[in-house]
């Protein structure tokens, strides 16, 4: 007996001994509820700005074409939820192959459950996943701003699917990921390059592919219901929270900082692009606050969780008047049909925001982040402009190769007679507004 006492003394003393560290490191990482919650309540926050979208993408086309946007819009939640699942989480967040792409370890989300996500703040790699998803379901969405009311909904539906598999998955690999991008030290707090830039790009090479719509030199096509477009951009900027603070991963310093900094660049935003209108037309416009607003919320993104407070302020400042030309001048001096300024807002203003990234970025807001220019780190700049060049030409060039081939198999874009009738109904068999005179509404339906 006794040489099993001093074996057990020795073992209790061990115990007694070893590092508490060193125990922790021996257990698996512990789920943390309240980043859990926090995280679900941001995907949800996330999800609503698709619908968000939808309203602010509907009230900008005419009459006849609204339904028709808002189904492009419903589309892409449920096509991009089933993608998502069956391929783009482990395309984008799968183990990496060659810094380019994630393997098909998670192929169907196998694996992928209610154990902490690696690395993470105790956070369910379920929870992660949906988070995710929130995210390649409204970057797909968005491209339908650039198309709307003139593209068929058939090829709109397979574009989707394939855009989101060769464009969204590897950019988001190559930032989020472990990719490249990451690798090199380019970043993108919540999705300037990913989300913005990526969806900008492909839009505008989309407008070209397609062509104007019909009447589009000889009339002006304006916004049939503002009202809505006023709710989807209320909707917008309260998922944007969600969108931006969520990207921390946890209920943290960083994320309340995301939080305040992007109120901050959306009121900004307001600010600059309606004291660009008024100068420019006499007048303040509730369309030209509520493109204030998203452009200012679209800058901020990729800086988020790394600028102060003031940066912010200057960042808003910078976007309005930046967007607003991309759109009443720029748009019409190269004379290519951008339906709802998906590129002169969000490729535009995604651009301006990677890129102050790389300027305004301090450890001083981030202790875990990075200094950009002003902080003495001028290289810091230079990567996020490669990080943005790259995405302009893979986008760009992706997205052009998908549109030709779907254009080998099915027609891209409606008929005349459909276009000049209006989707709703050629499309889609459906009225928005029965019984209801819009003539005093909108000029243009």
């Amino acid at each position: 007996m006794r040489p099993l006492f001093i074996a057990v003394g020795w073992a209790v003393l061990f115990i007694l001994l070893i590092p508490e560290a060193a125990l922790a490191a021996a257990e698996p990482a512990a789920l943390d509820t309240g980043n859990t919650a926090f995280i679900l309540i941001c995907s949800a926050l996330v999800m609503l700005m698709t619908p968000g979208l939808a309203m602010f993408y509907g009230g900008m086309v005419r009459s006849k074409n609204v339904l028709s946007i808002l189904m492009q819009c419903l589309a892409v939640m449920a096509l991009v939820s089933v993608q998502w699942v069956l391929l783009g989480y482990t395309l984008s967040f799968g183990p990496d192959h060659s810094l380019l792409i994630g393997g098909l370890d998670f192929l169907g989300l196998k694996g992928v459950g209610m154990e902490p996500l690696a690395g993470s703040a105790g956070i369910p790699q379920a929870a992660f996943a949906g988070f995710q998803l929130m995210f390649a379901m409204i970057t797909a969405a968005l491209i339908s701003g650039a198309v709307a009311e003139r593209m068929r909904f058939s090829a709109f539906v397979v574009f989707t699917i394939l855009w989101t598999t060769l464009v969204y998955d590897p950019l988001a690999h190559w930032v989020w990921g472990g990719g490249w991008m990451a690798r090199l030290g380019i970043m993108d707090f919540a999705g300037g390059t990913v989300v913005h830039i990526s969806s900008g790009v492909s839009g505008l090479v989309a407008a070209l592919v397609l062509g104007k719509r019909l009447g589009k030199d000889q009339e002006t096509i304006r916004p049939h219901h503002l009202p809505m477009t006023m709710l989807g951009a209320g909707l917008l900027w309260f998922g944007w929270f969600g969108f931006n603070a969520g990207s921390a991963l946890a209920a943290d310093g960083v994320a309340a900082q995301a939080f305040l900094v992007t109120n901050l660049c959306a009121a900004a935003g307001i600010f600059s692009w309606v004291g660009a209108e008024w100068l420019h037309h006499g007048k303040p416009t509730l369309f030209g606050a509520a493109s204030g607003a998203i452009a200012g919320l679209v800058c901020i993104t990729p800086a988020a969780g790394f600028v102060s407070p003031m940066a912010a302020v200057i960042m808003g400042f910078l976007v309005g008047p930046i967007c607003y030309l991309a759109v009443s001048k720029v748009k019409d001096q190269f004379g290519y049909d951008d339906s709802l300024d998906a590129f002169g807002i969000h490729g535009i203003g995604g651009t301006l925001g990677a890129l102050l990234t790389g300027v305004f970025a301090s450890r001083s807001v981030n202790p875990a982040g990075f200094d950009g220019l002003l902080a003495g780190n001028p290289e810091q700049f230079m990567l996020q402009v490669l990080g943005v060049v790259a995405t302009y030409l893979f986008a760009g060039l992706v997205t052009y190769l998908i549109l030709t081939v779907i254009g080998r198999f099915t027609e891209l874009r409606v008929t005349a007679a459909e276009e000049e009738f209006g989707l709703d109904q050629s499309l889609h068999g459906e009225d928005a507004y029965v019984d209801t005179d819009l003539s005093g509404i909108s000029q243009a339906s």
